[in-house]
């Protein structure tokens, strides 16, 4: 058996003002693999993957990434390996250009000269904003600062990425756009989100988070075409949507 890239067993976290939002997830993620995390507001999704780079902390269980457990000591190779990219792209973007946002961690790294100038325009390329490295964050659109942020990710080479809510708040043109960049990486996705044929696209394996417990989990199709499943953790597809069809 392979070590999985990630590797979560009986996780379980609760807040310091008692919320318990993690009740024991067991979740493996093989190399290569692309997987949507799925359920309803307040399964515990977002606090899943702040688990995931060691943000928080499990109250009891414990999270590797491939085979390196997230405990403090592992951090920076932990943050090295596992990429996360936040719900709203302004949160990652915080320099005067695209290139010094997207320069920000491998330069933390010691990452200096020639080297660190191919890193981040080999990112850029691959998110199609190369031509955009001098332009100030701000001046671009949301859809474009979104593909930056999934720079500042690549640029580190991660082994994984996970993206939250990816597709919120883009139009039409733009959320194709993502999903043929997410499409041509050659690197393991995780993917939370609430936009069920996203997910189809994007991701041929699903889990569906439920009060803080994996509830189920498979192939994409076979969730949202389960009616009994979806209804019972108010799981709903766009009116007019049929995966079969997808």
């Amino acid at each position: 058996m392979t070590t999985p890239v990630l590797d979560l067993r009986s996780v379980a976290f609760a807040y310091p003002d008692g919320h318990q939002a993690l009740f024991g997830v067991d979740l493996q993620v093989q190399r290569g693999e692309r997987v949507a995390v799925l359920g309803p507001n307040g399964a515990g999704k977002t606090t899943l993957v702040l688990h995931l780079n060691g943000i928080l902390q499990p109250g009891a269980g414990s999270v590797a990434v491939s085979g390196l457990p997230v405990v403090r000591e592992n951090l920076q190779e932990i943050r090295r390996r596992v990429g996360i990219v936040f719900q709203d792209p302004d949160d990652q973007l915080f320099m005067g250009s695209v290139r010094d946002d997207v320069a920000f961690g491998p330069r933390n790294l010691g990452v200096r000269g020639a080297e660190l100038d191919r890193q981040v325009m080999r990112a850029l390329d691959l998110v199609g904003m190369a031509d955009f490295a001098d332009r100030p964050p701000h001046h671009l659109s949301f859809g474009q600062r979104r593909r930056v942020a999934v720079a500042t990710v690549l640029v580190m080479e991660p082994e994984i990425i996970v993206l939250d809510e990816p597709s919120s708040n883009l139009d039409p043109a733009s959320r194709r756009e993502l999903a043929d960049i997410l499409t041509g990486l050659d690197v393991t996705l995780m993917m939370v989100t609430h936009d069920l044929p996203y997910a189809l696209q994007l991701c041929p394996r699903s889990i569906v988070l439920s009060d803080g417990v994996v509830a189920a989990q498979g192939s994409t199709l076979d969730i949202l075409t389960d009616d009994a499943l979806m209804k019972s953790h108010r799981l709903e597809l766009p009116f007019g949507f049929d995966p079969h069809v997808c």
